[in-house]
């Protein structure tokens, strides 16, 4: 019998009915319940990531290799479920993409345009402290590794790398997340003074990182926002769990709010500017639906300041040698 005769038809309680429904919706279509005939989209269903987790968790080990071989889009993306499962079922994705030589464990691949992924460096399972970095306008799967215009340190697995090594070296049972799990606005567009895909972007992110909490839950989390990436975490802060010890943003053009108390959030609010980051010249406004409020480093935003030494543009502050990516290493580990 196929694994997903056996999810839906077996008698079982309505919140595990309900999940089959969720992993559905959280990729692919899943088959009819009562044959395997064409695939149909189910109404969407929330479920939260720790009712997913235990579900999967507790089904056998041939159960779900089932269910990664068979819905590996579904599990993939799907919040709550183990690390393990997820990363094997988005490399078996990636696969006949042409990103199938990349390398590294992702807890999140999807190559319909513009893409989105997640990778993650060191082990998550075991974490003491996890940092997702959420990168701004322009991002792309297609540069997520090798950066735009071809520059790696505008790579967001670039840049996770390296604040993973410089924490790493401070401090064990450290993981870093470079998270393209929403739909970046053009920087030279319209949508990048508007908050809309922010929006869209922070409710992604927060039950994202609802589901770090529920497979790292001894972890700490720390998030970093770049450039307009700042924005989609300043929306979700004050939705994010307590986990969440730190929220560090640069090169922001602002957070939807006016002040740090603003955002409603239990976090340390961090923030810093490079004086050649073209980003301290957009007004902190935000009027008839476009800009984003006070930039988090004028004083009166109330956030605490961060050493940017070494940074000479908008997109180095997490380059080796930089003040700012020792810094935020510091706060990550500490």
């Amino acid at each position: 019998m196929s694994t997903s005769t056996v999810v839906v038809r077996q008698r079982i309680p309505r919140a595990q009915a309900n999940l089959t429904r969720a992993i559905a919706t959280a990729g692919r279509p899943w088959p009819d319940g009562s044959h395997l005939g064409p695939p149909r989209r189910p109404g969407p269903v929330e479920v939260a990531p720790q009712a997913v987790h235990d579900y999967l968790a507790a089904l056998t080990e041939l159960a779900r290799r089932r269910l990664v071989a068979r819905f590996p889009a579904a599990v993939g993306a799907l919040d709550g479920a183990p690390p393990a499962m997820r990363y094997a079922a988005n490399r078996r994705r990636m696969r006949p993409t042409r990103f199938g030589t990349w390398t590294g464990q992702y807890l999140l691949f999807d190559p319909s345009p513009p893409g989105r992924v997640a990778l993650v460096y060191g082990d998550l399972t075991t974490a003491e402290r996890v940092a997702v970095l959420v990168p701004g306008a322009d991002s792309r799967l297609a540069d997520f590794a090798r950066g735009l215009g071809g520059h790696p340190h505008r790579a967001p697995a670039v840049q996770a790398a390296n604040l993973y090594r410089a924490a790493d070296a401070l401090r064990h049972r450290v993981t870093v997340i470079a998270w393209l799990g929403y739909r970046a606005p053009r920087g030279q567009r319209i949508e990048v003074a508007r908050r809309r895909l922010a929006a869209a972007g922070a409710a992604d992110l927060t039950r994202f990182v609802r589901g770090l909490t529920v497979v790292a839950p001894h972890a700490t989390i720390m998030l970093l926002g770049h450039s307009y990436g700042s924005v989609v975490v300043g929306l979700a802060a004050a939705a994010l769990p307590p986990q969440v010890r730190d929220i560090a943003v640069f090169g922001s053009p602002g957070l939807g709010v006016d002040t740090a108390t603003g955002l409603g959030a239990t976090a340390r609010i961090w923030a810093a500017c490079a004086p050649g980051d073209w980003t301290r010249f957009v007004p902190g406004v935000r009027r008839c639906g476009f800009g984003h409020g006070r930039r988090p480093t004028d004083p009166a935003f109330g956030a605490r300041r961060f050493c940017t030494a070494g940074v000479a543009d908008h997109d180095h502050y997490l380059a080796p040698g930089t003040g700012s990516l020792t810094a935020l290493a510091g706060i990550l580990t500490t």
